[in-house]
């Protein structure tokens, strides 16, 4: 049994009633793409960091140009696979760029739930949760699969969260992507409680949490993706590979060439192992000789070896086609290709020298305390508030003064699940605090703790 192409490439939006419009010279996938652009989730990851928080280098990376950086590498990693796809198909409706606006839509959102401070954002809510009195008492009140959610807590996770039911929130299915569109966004398509979790790449995170568990079966199905066999998780959709692909190859090139900005990588190492994945005949150091500016030089590296990288992962993901169809390949694209050491040398350089730069370590270590602090405050304040409900009494002041500076969504009295819910009213606080940029968690965390006070010139 294997998977079908004519299902994967499913245009049906999520939720959405009726058949798929298509309007000529725009397919649902650019749609998909543009709607993903103009939402508010993707433009705060233009102060959420990449790999060096706040930094006061304009040149260097957000979470913002990375996903736009993925996104355009996706398009072409796509278009160029979808020449042999199509090619298979023989279905005119289907054309290479439109696999091409499929896995660019899925790369643009692939960081769309990421936490401020990133990946150190995400162990930090975890590191919360099994370690904070506050989160202790929270456990009390949740099943086993709530509390694994959040144990395993996964920006993967809230990003499908994000796109399904908190952008255009009165949308069942949120903003109503194409199930093509979702499918490839999901890198691990289990949950976080999954007992027999899938081996190779696809189990080692997980993709939706149980609160949208639904929503990704009706995806799921739609595309008709295979059952992995654990019985709680499927097997990847095929252009998962590509955008994990687009992924990998933009941070670990880009990274390196951010770190040379920083002068952390020094040019001579840089130009080295480029010029190994280019190909060097010659001909490229010359035309280096040729630039002055090493800035300059070093962008000409950059550009020339994203096109070697991409040549070489479509050629490869056509190889693996029947492996990814069948469910079959545990292993990303990345580590099958000609280039596979020396990426792999670069990322061993780039975690010695680059994530360990001491200014983004210190900050990442700041925002465990920061998130601590926030979710200490704001989940103490929501729990209080709803006891004193469920008593008939009347909330402590401090409580209903701290939520009626959040969204609404973070104060639903009126809503049974919310007040029933430990899982739901943490699920809530902890959308509003995703979902906040690098700066504005700083200001938020010194207003709450009364270090800076709105007005105030300290």
């Amino acid at each position: 049994m294997v998977m079908q192409w004519k299902k994967l490439l499913s245009a049906r939006r999520l939720g959405a009633a009726g058949s798929v419009t298509v309007q000529p010279g725009r397919s649902p996938f650019q749609q998909d793409f543009d709607r993903i652009v103009f939402s508010s989730s993707f433009r705060k990851l233009h102060d959420k960091a990449q790999v060096f928080p706040l930094s006061d280098e304009d040149n260097v990376r957000t979470r913002l140009t990375h996903s736009m950086e993925t996104a355009s590498i996706g398009r072409s990693l796509g278009a160029i696979a979808g020449v042999g796809i199509c090619e298979k198909l023989g279905e005119s409706r289907i054309r290479p760029n439109h696999i091409g606006e499929i896995v660019a839509a899925a790369s643009l959102a692939h960081d769309i739930g990421n936490p401020p401070f990133g990946h150190s954002g995400e162990e930090s809510i975890r590191y919360w949760f099994t370690h904070s009195p506050v989160a202790a008492e929270l456990r009390k009140h949740m099943n086993s699969d709530e509390i694994a959610d959040i144990d395993r807590y996964e920006g993967n996770a809230q990003g499908f969260r994000v796109l399904t039911k908190l952008e255009m929130p009165e949308n069942h299915g949120g903003m109503q992507l194409t199930c093509a569109t979702l499918g490839a966004v999901a890198k691990y398509p289990v949950t976080s409680s999954c007992k027999n979790r899938p081996q190779g790449v696809a189990g080692k995170k997980f993709n939706f949490f149980h609160s949208e568990k639904a929503l990704f079966e009706e995806v799921a199905h739609t595309c008709g993706l295979l059952p992995n066999g654990s019985g709680d998780g499927w097997c990847r959709h095929p252009l998962a590979y590509l955008v994990e692909a687009a992924d990998d190859v933009t941070y670990r090139i880009v990274d390196f060439e951010d770190g040379h900005l920083l002068n952390i990588i020094e040019y001579w190492e840089l130009e080295m192992l480029m010029l190994k994945i280019i190909g060097d005949n010659g001909e490229t150091r010359e035309r280096l000789k040729l630039i002055v500016d090493e800035r300059r030089r070093v962008e000409m590296l950059r550009a020339m070896t994203l096109g070697a990288v991409v040549k070489q992962i479509t050629r490869t993901f056509l190889e693996y086609e029947d492996k990814m169809l069948a469910g079959e390949l545990d292993r990303p694209l990345i580590e099958l290709i000609p280039s596979a050491r020396v990426l792999s040398e670069i990322y061993d350089i780039s975690a010695e020298k680059i994530y360990t730069y001491r200014r983004a370590v210190e900050i990442g270590v700041a925002g465990y305390e920061l998130t601590n602090g926030l979710l200490d405050i704001l989940v103490s304040a929501t729990e209080e508030y709803v006891d004193a409900l469920k008593r008939g009494e009347k909330p402590e002041p401090r409580s209903w003064r701290l939520l009626s500076l959040l969204p609404a969504s973070c104060c639903q009295k009126d809503n049974s699940l919310w007040m029933q819910s430990a899982y739901c009213r943490l699920q809530c606080i902890l959308d509003y605090f995703t979902g906040m940029t690098d700066t504005h968690a700083v200001s938020t965390f010194k207003k709450m703790k009364g270090i800076s006070l709105p007005g105030m010139p300290f």
